[in-house]
């Protein structure tokens, strides 16, 4: 008889600590799929993303937030209307702090219904409702370790702003389906055009995640407080887009870029920057043409200013002489699109004393 003892201790801690370091691997592979998948939905918003640009107090007022907060692993709550370029601020934060290696996702709570926001955010396993036909993971999972922008936070149902909450307090969340607690490590960034206190006196966001959330607000000015930034934007629109559009421009009438500084601009920077896209598009020459849907010189402002109709006339002849680079005559120019005789176009243009 031969017996035979074998210590099996150490075999079996070897094989634990293998189907461990195999759970980790697979996990890490899910993660880098699903932000894979996310990059590359988000790819065409991030090439291209410039600094922000200006020069004005107010616009410098917040950069000098966002470097003191930068380092900071803070939540940071974005104000501001639409398209004052908070997503942009949102990536300058990203791009300086120390998350920066890591991905910053990005969901707009706005664009989701209601019952996808939390399969979203938080992710679900097989099964956990008709459609789930693998274990996807969510936005918090994807962004571990890195920074999320919840977008749009106001638009947020009220039973995920909870769940949301406790993610904050203690990283810890629960995917649709699973009883099993996931722990992340997520500096969470949050913007909205809203007036979130509003929103919480009626009752349609939560105060304790109001006052999770703007542990450190930064608000960002419309383009109309700051409009000697305006300039600035407009040739820098102009640069960035012109090569792609075959344009060559080298002026921008004076009156076109008063029209530019003076118009309060509901739409922000955003709108300005489709305004002279859409010029760009007009312009046959070197000289930046006017978009026609760019209302320059509205009857609120003429009548505000006592503008008598020969001045109408004067800016309307003189707006359209610039846009074809102060043709007279021929097809599609001044005198065509005006409607006139190049005799009684020219008769105006020295009776209004219009000179180029």
């Amino acid at each position: 008889l031969v017996l035979v003892h074998t210590d099996v201790t150490e075999l079996e801690e070897t094989r634990i600590a293998l189907e461990k370091n195999l759970e980790e691997v697979q996990k890490l592979r899910a993660r880098l799929e699903a932000e894979n998948v996310l990059l590359q939905q988000q790819v065409r918003h991030v090439q291209g993303l410039e600094e922000v640009i200006g020069t004005s107090a107010e616009l410098g007022h917040v950069l000098a937030q966002v470097e003191q907060v930068a380092l900071a692993d803070t939540p940071v709550l974005l104000l501001g209307e639409t398209g004052t370029g908070k997503e942009l601020v949102a990536r300058a934060l990203h791009d300086r702090s120390k998350r920066h290696v890591r991905p910053l996702v990005t969901i707009n709570c706005a664009a989701l219904p209601p019952t996808l926001v939390e399969s979203e955010v938080f992710g679900y396993e097989k099964g956990a409702f008709t459609g789930a036909h693998q274990r996807t993971l969510g936005r918090f999972e994807v962004a571990h370790g890195g920074t999320l922008l919840l977008d749009e936070i106001g638009e947020l149902p009220l039973e995920v702003q909870a769940k949301l909450l406790r993610v904050l307090e203690t990283g810890e969340f629960e995917r649709l389906g699973s009883p099993k607690t996931f722990q992340v490590d997520v500096r969470v960034i949050a913007a909205t055009n809203r007036d979130l206190e509003y929103e919480v006196r009626e009752g349609r966001f939560r105060k304790d995640l109001y006052y999770r959330l703007s542990v450190f607000p930064i608000t960002l000015p419309p383009l109309r407080e700051r409009r000697e930034d305006i300039p600035v934007l407009v040739w820098h629109f102009i640069t960035r887009k012109q090569g792609n559009l075959g344009k060559a421009i080298k002026r921008v009438p004076e009156r076109l870029m008063n029209a530019f500084t003076t118009y309060p601009w509901p739409g922000n920077v955003r709108e300005l920057e489709n305004v002279i896209e859409r010029s760009l598009i007009m312009t046959s020459g070197t000289t930046l043409a006017t978009d026609p849907l760019f209302r320059q010189d509205t009857p609120e402002s003429l009548a505000s200013s006592g503008t008598t109709l020969a001045e109408m006339e004067r800016i309307h002849i003189r707006s359209v002489l610039e846009e074809c680079d102060w043709k007279v005559s021929g097809k599609g120019n001044a005198a065509d699109r005006l409607g006139l005789k190049r005799s009684t176009l020219q008769f105006r243009m020295t009776k209004l004393g219009i000179q180029r």
